[in-house]
């Protein structure tokens, strides 16, 4: 019979992880026997009276426990003849010698002799033939990992996995390696491997394991617990997009012009700066259409401001001869602005932003989650087909930029052809770059280009005018002595004079020349004109037209004053 097995207190607080204390108030729950230790006596647990959960763990650091994951399929078309060949032959060589060893009294001397014979091919050559040369230590080895079973397929070559969570390392030593393997800082392998070597030198370890057995265990922890390997050292962004599932869509269900996906776009190359003369990066805003994957309306400008993004949407808009019934937005404060989603105190006094106007749901993305808008991969192909071709290119980073750019580069310096574009040209080329695209197979349905799947739109009837009175933008404001005061300007109208109190004004982003006053219930008041600055002393040095605006001005006042001497 088989020697029964004992753990110790320690041990079985371990598989527990509890304290020692708490396993020794709970003796009387298992079978124990009493041992001499040093300093006085001890208990061992007798490993069969403990629960089999727990002793299934014990097992699991002393042989591999195959799962059903871990096996390999029993069917046998899965695997080729040759291994399967070899599988076999390797349980018929440990069955043979496990036989006749039984009942051998000097077993050492019988696995030198059994070995000599097979290996020098007089004792079974078929098998030899299949395996060629064995050693013991590869029969010890096959008969671990057979255990009680006789499934020949645990000896398929390369099958199965060797279990690294079986490591020599003892629990402090996996520790300090883990703790330098998961830092945030992703030390390499073998700099944690170095660095763990170090720090149980310096803690006077006795034996300290080898690299290999290092190696070995962060490859296997690295295989089985890929999540927090790639949370710990590369954060919530890269487990998002390495580990967690993506999310499938069924672009089928959406029609052409259905959904518009914006984003913006910092150029990776440089144009000419229209208010200084500079070369400089622009940033394009654009309107994809999710089903055919164009660029549908699109506005560069020198930074992201509302009035383009309002541009950009509008030319999308009139290039599609329909108003979509989602847009998909950037989570940019730009694309959150009160002109284009109202507000909660706009509400109670009728005002909507831009999109609940036009009859648009947002949909806003989630922060730094790139793969959730399908415009990134528009842009992706835009830089490698686009703007990699101009002159001006300038690369996405400090790495990766051209070689022209690069300190004591003369070569290519001198050979470089410079040309940097105005944004009127940009606008030229890319509408250029955006037919070829267009011709391109569309991704959603290989049978159409992008054209095609564009013209095949259900068009409505767009109203430019209606359109530009729509994206009117609105705000509350209060009258002033010099009328109302916006975006750092005045703007006023007799209509205004005398008056206190708030009103609503109507602006267009494409012209900030005037604005249209409204009171709170809103009734039309007038057009406020924007009040230009008058020549400090223009009645003295000023020109004619500086005289002219300071009369103008004057009179006006006069007759302010006139008028409410006949109200009094």
């Amino acid at each position: 019979m088989n020697e029964e097995k004992y753990i110790t207190i320690k041990e079985l607080a371990e598989l527990k992880g509890v304290s020692t204390r708490a396993i020794r108030l709970s003796l009387k729950k298992y079978v124990t026997r009493e041992i001499t230790v040093k300093g006085g006596k001890s208990f061992e647990i007798l490993l069969s009276s403990i629960e089999p959960e727990f002793q299934e763990k014990y097992y699991s650091k002393i042989v591999p426990i195959y799962t059903e994951k871990q096996l390999p399929v029993s069917t046998d078309f899965h695997k080729p003849d040759k291994v399967k060949v070899i599988a076999l032959a390797r349980m018929d060589l440990l069955n043979l010698w496990k036989k006749e060893r039984k009942n051998q009294q000097n077993k050492t001397k019988f696995d030198n002799d059994f070995l000599g014979a097979y290996n020098a091919q007089v004792l079974y050559p078929e098998i030899y033939a299949k395996l060629g040369n064995v050693s013991i230590g590869t029969l010890q080895r096959w008969k671990r990992i057979l255990g009680n079973s006789n499934s020949y397929e645990l000896l398929i070559p390369n099958y199965h996995y060797e279990d690294y969570s079986r490591t020599c390392l003892t629990e402090h030593e996996k520790q300090i390696f883990l703790k330098l393997l998961l830092h945030p800082n992703k030390f390499s392998i073998g700099k944690a491997i170095s660095l763990t070597q170090y720090v149980l030198k310096t803690q006077g370890a006795e034996y300290i394991p080898a690299p290999p057995t290092f190696r070995r265990f962060a490859n296997w922890y690295k295989a089985n617990y890929y999540d927090k390997w790639t949370l710990l050292r590369d954060g919530e962004k890269a487990l998002k997009e390495d580990v967690i599932p993506h999310i499938k869509r069924d672009i089928s269900k959406i029609e052409v012009g259905e959904v518009l996906v914006a984003d913006g776009k910092r150029l990776n190359f440089q144009v000419i700066n229209p208010f200084t003369g500079k070369p400089c990066r622009a940033t394009l805003i654009g309107f994809l259409d999710w089903k055919s994957t164009a660029l549908v309306g699109y506005e560069i400008m020198i930074e992201e401001n509302t009035q383009n993004i309002a541009s950009a949407l509008r030319n999308a808009i009139l290039n599609l001869g329909k108003i979509p019934k989602f847009v998909y937005l950037d989570n940019g404060r730009a694309f959150r602005g009160k002109y284009f989603v109202g507000s909660a105190k706009f509400d109670e006094i009728g005002l909507k932003g831009i999109y609940e106007k036009l009859g648009i749901t947002t949909v806003f993305a989630n922060p730094y989650n790139a793969r959730a808008k399908v415009i990134e991969r528009f842009f992706l192909e835009m830089q490698e087909s686009f703007e990699m071709l101009l002159p001006s290119y300038i690369g996405t980073n400090i790495e990766n930029k051209p070689a022209r750019l690069r300190r004591n580069e003369k070569f290519h310096s001198e050979i470089h052809q410079e040309y940097t574009p105005t944004i009127q040209q940009t606008v030229q080329m890319i509408n250029s770059w955006l037919e070829y695209k267009n011709s391109m197979p569309c991704p959603n349905d290989k049978t159409k280009s992008i054209k095609e799947m564009l013209d095949s739109i259900e068009q409505q009837e767009i109203n430019q005018r209606e359109l530009d009175d729509l994206m009117l933008a609105q705000e509350v404001k209060t009258i002033t002595s010099q009328g109302i005061r916006f975006l750092k300007s005045d703007y006023y109208n007799d209509a205004l004079y005398g008056l206190r109190q708030k009103v609503i004004i109507k602006y267009s982003l494409f012209d900030l020349s005037y604005i249209n006053v409204y009171t709170i219930t809103g009734k039309f008041l007038c057009r406020a004109d924007r009040i230009t600055l008058t020549h400090p002393l223009a009645y003295y040095t000023g020109e004619v037209k500086d005289i002219e605006d300071y009369k103008r001005i004057t009179n006006k006042k006069s007759k302010n004053k006139s008028s409410l001497k006949i109200r009094q």
